[in-house]
């Protein structure tokens, strides 16, 4: 039985020692590379820090020597931190200030920001530590000896509702549990390459990293630079027989709009994954078109279970106007519809999406006040302890047994007496001719439904094509037309953003 997701790496790198692992602009390692560099990171922060089980914060840019560090201070027996670096000095300082890092590893060029992130912790170069190839193999063997398949591997930070990041604990076990589902759920394999698009301080990432680990499959960071210039994006995929990628449906959409999709190939191409947000069916029926014979699957989850907690890989032809699935639970995950007055949900009735199992989170970093608020005994089960994560979500399941996501629980607004999702406003208004991108928000000072929209479409036409398929309470009371919407750090429409603009 696995205990610690550095055998990944190293069954890995005994049996393709000289197969590209991560390869970025900046940096890239062979599988036999990648572990000789991550053992020399682990040995300097054993021989500089005492402490185990402690965040190590990972100050770097997004390239290969992250993910070396990261794998180094899971040899430290400790788990890492990612802190963006292109992210404002005062949200890091934040993060740093909750998780009070001891270490924090950089390079001579972030050295400075690192120390004023967190003046009492040990900065670390990683250069330094590059070049020592240090390895103290007894005092590492000795801290994986001690490790057991609970304790942490990482803590990413999002947002809270306070202002103040909240910190995701993950262990060991939930990402081993969640890279099997991935391994065989895909096929993935050694034949395989990954196109690497999510932050490494977002979930998304994980899949990439540890299904790259698992199956000696080549992961390609993708430079940032090439999301801002569809055609480079392209040819990097084409370029470098990419396989697979696992993108926020917001990359998808944008190559979509702007009309790449008709003049793409992508001969290697095998499956396209998305997860993060709603995938609109009007921009994924234009890759199925273009794409017919790559594997398409719409996955949700929250960072709280460790990145997916369901599926659904697309077998049927769907209508623009349609919402997709997000099908059903993953292996050895547990879903659960919880309704307002804590009973399991009917069939067809919503409730709130409520998981349980091994993916769950430790929960929150230093708050178990929090914590207890959204890991909690499981309403419908007296019996026995059952902790189970409360999304925020509302779902309801179809027909077909499939799940379907209806929105937040705070995209729910009550308006003229009715009780509204405004998710369900964004499908009907994202299917008109000339809409390419739109959300809703709610004016809580004025009480209206405001439509943001971009593209060339009128507002008379969308109202004249909602009235058609929403009922009179539920058309927008204010349609604002925008050249283009803003995009939080992990590629989703920043409603709290639109929200100031009313």
């Amino acid at each position: 039985m696995m205990i610690n997701v550095l055998e990944y790496l190293e069954e890995t790198a005994k049996r393709l020692p000289n197969k590209p692992a991560f390869v970025s602009a900046k940096a890239q390692y062979t599988y036999a590379e990648l572990e000789t560099v991550a053992k020399s990171v682990g040995t300097a922060i054993v021989r500089q820090s005492p402490h185990r089980n402690e965040p190590v914060a990972v100050y770097l840019e997004k390239d290969a020597r992250a993910i070396a560090a990261f794998m180094g201070i899971l040899y430290s027996g400790n788990y890492y931190l990612p802190i963006d670096v292109d992210m404002p000095i005062e949200r890091a300082g934040l993060i740093a200030e909750v998780a009070k890092p001891q270490v924090v590893i950089t390079d001579a060029k972030h050295r400075e920001a690192a120390a004023s992130i967190a003046p009492a912790a040990s900065v670390l170069l990683f250069e330094e530590m590059n070049d020592l190839r240090l390895n103290d193999t007894e005092a590492l063997w000795k801290i994986r000896n001690e490790m057991i398949d609970m304790d942490p591997a990482y803590v990413l930070f999002t947002s809270g509702s306070t202002g103040v990041p909240k910190g995701v604990v993950i262990t060991h076990q939930s990402i081993i549990d969640y890279t099997e589902w991935v391994a065989n759920t895909f096929g993935i394999s050694e034949d395989d390459s990954f196109g690497n698009q999510a932050p490494f301080y977002f979930d998304n990432s994980i899949l990439d990293i540890y299904t790259g680990l698992k199956c000696g499959a080549t992961v390609y960071i993708i430079p940032k630079l090439c999301f801002a210039f569809p055609v480079s994006l392209i040819k990097y995929l084409d370029d470098n027989k990419i396989t697979t990628i696992f993108f926020v449906p917001s990359a998808l959409c944008n190559l979509a709009k702007l009309g790449m999709v008709e003049k793409t190939e992508l001969p290697h191409l095998k499956r396209i994954l998305f997860c993060g947000e709603v995938m609109p069916n009007k921009y994924l029926n234009m890759w199925r078109k273009q794409l017919p014979n790559v594997q398409y699957a719409n996955l949700y989850g929250p960072t709280e279970i460790t990145d997916v907690c369901t599926a659904y890989i697309i077998d049927r032809e769907f209508a623009d106007d349609e919402d997709l699935p997000i099908g059903k639970a993953c292996r050895n995950t547990g879903i659960i519809l919880i309704t307002d007055d804590n009973k399991e949900a009917e069939q067809g009735e919503i409730g709130e999406i409520c998981v349980r199992g091994r993916s769950l989170a430790l929960g929150y970093f230093g708050d178990f006040s929090k914590s207890s608020e959204a890991f909690v005994q499981n309403p419908t089960n007296d019996k026995y302890r059952d902790i189970i994560y409360k999304t925020g979500d509302l779902g309801k399941y179809n027909d077909r047994g499939e799940l379907l996501y209806l929105g937040r629980k705070d995209y729910q607004i009550k308006h003229m007496g009715h009780r509204i999702e405004l998710g369900e406003i964004e499908t009907a208004a994202g299917v008109v001719d000339g809409v390419e991108t739109c959300a809703c928000v709610y004016d809580d000072q004025k009480g209206r439904i405001v439509l943001f929209y971009s593209g060339p479409a009128e507002s008379a036409l969308i109202r004249e094509v909602l009235a058609t398929k929403l009922p009179d309470y539920m058309i927008p009371n204010i349609m604002k037309q925008i050249d283009c919407f803003p995009y939080n750090a992990n590629g989703k429409i920043d409603r709290k953003v639109l929200k100031t603009t009313l």
